[in-house]
């Protein structure tokens, strides 16, 4: 019997940020506009990509809305 177990992750960075007009949905704090970056890796080996924008919340994190 073969047994196979992968390993797959995803991770979400903020590359750039810049202050906002507005203020979060959930907390009520400031927002900012950010250039994202998403990266799914296979077995730790980063196999795809994908830049985005984003309004997200200072405080929190949370994603107000996004732009492809």
């Amino acid at each position: 019997m073969v047994c196979f177990c992968f390993l797959v992750d995803q991770t979400r960075q903020v590359r750039r940020s810049k202050p906002a007009a507005g203020s979060c949905s959930r907390c009520g704090s400031g927002a900012s506009v950010a250039d994202m970056k998403t990266a799914t890796r296979f077995c730790y080996v980063p196999f795809y990509w994908k830049s985005w924008r984003a309004i997200i919340c200072t405080y929190c994190g949370a994603v107000l809305r996004s732009y492809n």
